[in-house]
Parts: C-alpha cells; sequence; structure tokens
C-alpha cells in the first residue's frame, strides 16, 4: 500500500535537509522529511557553531564561496536575530606563525570586499597596549593582534528553527523514520521506510538525498543504484572546559594556528565555558560510531596551552565535555584541511532527476544550498505557484 504522494521527500534532518525542506514548500511543492534519530541529531549539533564567511577558505581562492557565506552570514543576522550574533575575533600573529601580517591584512581586506563592504566585515589591529586585555594570551614573539567580526549560532536550535519554519507552510516531518529502500521508475520514486516497528511506502517526483556523513549508504538504498561519489569522512572534535578554570571574559573568540601543523583553531568562551576545535582526522569506521579520540583532545589542549600559558595546568580530566562531527569532503590526495569546501550536487540523471545527493554543504550556506537544489531539480516537477521565499522567512528558536 502507499500511504501518499508528495513531489520531494527529503532524507536526512540535518541543516541541508531541514533547509531544502523549508525551501521546497516555499516553493509551492508537497514535501516530506525522513529523520533516522532527531533533528540536528548528527554533524549539525557537532559543528564550531560559527555562521562565518570562510576567511581561510580565501587561501585556497574559494573567493566564491566566500562571497556566498559572507552574503548568507548577512541575511541570518536578519532572519534569525535570537538565534545568530556577531562576535568579535581576534587572530595573533607572532614571529614563527606561517601567516604574516601583511598576508592577513591582505585576506582581511579582500573580506571585507567580497562583503560588499559591509559593517560588520571592517577589520581592525589591537594596539599592543591593549594586549594584556587578552585573556593571558601569550605575548613572547607577538607581532601583531588583528580584531575582525563573524556571527556564532546554536546550530541545533538553527536547524529546528528552519523545520519549524517549513512545517508551518506544510511541510510534512516523520522522526524517527529510517529510509529502508527506493525503487526508481521511469516518472520518479516508490520510498519505503521505517517508523518504530512499522514500514510505511509513499511515492515522490523526487528524493533529495541530505543525509550528510550517510550520503552513500543512502545511495546504495536506492534501485537502480545511482553513481556513487568518491568522498572522505573527515572528524572534526572539540572540547570544553568549563568557565570555573577558564577564566576568559568572553569578549573575544581567538582564531589561532597549531604549532604542530599550521591548522586553523578557534578558542571560544561561550555558553559557560570554554570550547576548542576543531581537529580534521580521516574517518573510515561507521558514522553512527564517531567518538573524539583522546590524541585530539590532546592535541587542542596543547594548543590552549601554547596560546594561554596560565590554563597550561589543565589536562583531559578537567574536561567538561568533548563532541565529534563528519565532515564529506571531495575523495583525493593530500591535507584536509587543504581540500575544497565547495557542495557537489549530484542527480541520477541530468535530465529530469529522480534523486539528487547533497555532498557537503556548510552550516552558514545552507539556505543558499537548499535553493541551487530546487533550482536542479524543478525541471522534474509540476508547476506551482511559490507560497514563500526562504530570504524572506523569519526564523525563531520558539
Amino acid at each position: 500500500m502507499t500511504d501518499h504522494h508528495y513531489d520531494v521527500v527529503v532524507v536526512g534532518g540535518g541543516i541541508n535537509g531541514v533547509g531544502v525542506a523549508q525551501a521546497a514548500v516555499a516553493a509551492g511543492y508537497s514535501t516530506l522529511l525522513l529523520e533516522k534519530h532527531s533533528l540536528a541529531g548528527g554533524t549539525s549539533s557537532k559543528s564550531s557553531k560559527l555562521i562565518h564567511g570562510g576567511l581561510r577558505y580565501l587561501e585556497s581562492y574559494e573567493f566564491g564561496l566566500v562571497r556566498e557565506s559572507l552574503e548568507e552570514r548577512a541575511l541570518l543576522l536578519k532572519l534569525a536575530p535570537e538565534l545568530v550574533h556577531m562576535q568579535d575575533f581576534c587572530v595573533p600573529l607572532y614571529e614563527q606563525t606561517r601567516r604574516s601580517p601583511w598576508l592577513l591584512r591582505t585576506g582581511l581586506s579582500l573580506y571585507y570586499l567580497l562583503s560588499g563592504l559591509e559593517r560588520d566585515a571592517r577589520f581592525a589591529t589591537v594596539p599592543r597596549r591593549q594586549w594584556d586585555q587578552l585573556d593571558g594570551l601569550l605575548t613572547d614573539g607577538l607581532r601583531a593582534v588583528f580584531r575582525y567580526k563573524d556571527a556564532r549560532t546554536n546550530d541545533a536550535l538553527l536547524t529546528q528553527a528552519v523545520m519549524r519554519s517549513a512545517q508551518s507552510l506544510g511541510a510534512e516531518l516523520a522522526c524517527p523514520a529510517k529510509l529502508h529502500r527506493v525503487e526508481l521508475s521511469a516518472t520518479g520514486c516508490h520510498v519505503t521506510y521505517k517508523t518504530g516497528e512499522w514500514e510505511r511506502n509513499c511515492t515522490a517526483t523526487v528524493l533529495v538525498n541530505a543525509a550528510g556523513p550517510w550520503v552513500n549508504e543512502t545511495v546504495r538504498l536506492i534501485s537502480p543504484q545511482p553513481v556513487i561519489v568518491p568522498v572522505e569522512l573527515v572528524q572534526g572534535t572539540h572540547i570544553v572546559l568549563p568557565e570555573s578554570v577558564s577564566n576568559m571574559s568572553g569578549n573575544y573568540y581567538y582564531y589561532v594556528e597549531s604549532t604542530r601543523d599550521g591548522r586553523a583553531i578557534f578558542i571560544m568562551p561561550r555558553d559557560g565555558g570554554l570550547v576548542i576545535g576543531t581537529t580534521e582526522t580521516r574517518y573510515r569506521a561507521n558514522p553512527d560510531h564517531v567518538q573524539p579520540l583522546h590524541a585530539e583532545e590532546s592535541y587542542l589542549l596543547n594548543v590552549l596551552h601554547h596560546y594561554f600559558p596560565s590554563l597550561g595546568h589543565l589536562g583531559r580530566a578537567d574536561l567538561a565535555g568533548s563532541w565529534a562531527g563528519l565532515r564529506v569532503l571531495p575523495g583525493g590526495k593530500g591535507h584536509a584541511f587543504h581540500r575544497s569546501r565547495e557542495t557537489i550536487l549530484q542527480p541520477d540523471r541530468n535530465d529530469r532527476p529522480r534523486v539528487l545527493s547533497i555532498y557537503g554543504g556548510k552550516l552558514t550556506s545552507y539556505r543558499a544550498t537548499a535553493e541551487k537544489v530546487i533550482a536542479r531539480i524543478s525541471p522534474s516537477l509540476p508547476a506551482k505557484k511559490p507560497v514563500a521565499s526562504t530570504r524572506e522567512l523569519l526564523l525563531s528558536p520558539e
């Protein structure tokens, strides 16, 4: 028995999945989202919780990605003022830092230009006389400290808010609901999923695979099986120290460089604690089993100890918590840090897709990604009148 027909069925209740559901229903399409555990239960609750323009992506010349991220940041500040807030960041540069002051100044200037000269994208240097106000930051060998602004959020609450917005327009949510199989026909898909012990069926004109790290597991449930894009799963871990032992003011987030490998690390006083992250560790096991490694926790603590010597006595026993999420990056050689962050949209066929899989995707640009998904699948869908624009839908934490 087939329960219902939908224009669009979305698999995955992370930020990209709920973004697609919101965009689809706003465009007038009947929409169902399937989530196997809970909204934002995977990587979408285990990010650095930043809505940022991607300053470091300038190093790999991903100018389009930075421009898009800055535009989406500005939009989210308007659409979700209770969930997205501007935050001051400090970038200290030392004699041994790989990035020189002139290079960072050039990068921040380009960041400002790509933002359209927005006020929030301005930057400055912190005068030497104020260095003693930077929470005990190491000053030996310090050459300059740049200050700029980016935005922070609660990634899980933002994901939930987008789903509520989609539901307010008529989207349906099945959760928990685990995809069992998908059978393709000439005109669409037959979708079978399980809710508890019950097996349910529906049909869809297009299925959007927004399963994040489980994207290729989902592709393997589709018959005939579409092309699988080679990807690499990269684990990112964050650690949390309680506020009682960190004693940081909370005025600044710090964007520092690991002395071991040059990776960018954030040190962020927030939510009653001190968050440090993230790592980039290749991951080859089941995405359901991802968890922080002791080596990653020690790596992040060593970064903290180096830049804030007064906290050098803190160890793994002092941690209030930690979490690990998975990024989906294009397969290839070389360090993951230098791999492209562009999102790949892979259809099962170029003309009138029945399935579209999302590989990658960023928290900041989820809405723009959803717009691209709808544009890509629209030739397969019936003509419908839009009922709203995601550029105007306000997002609330409740």
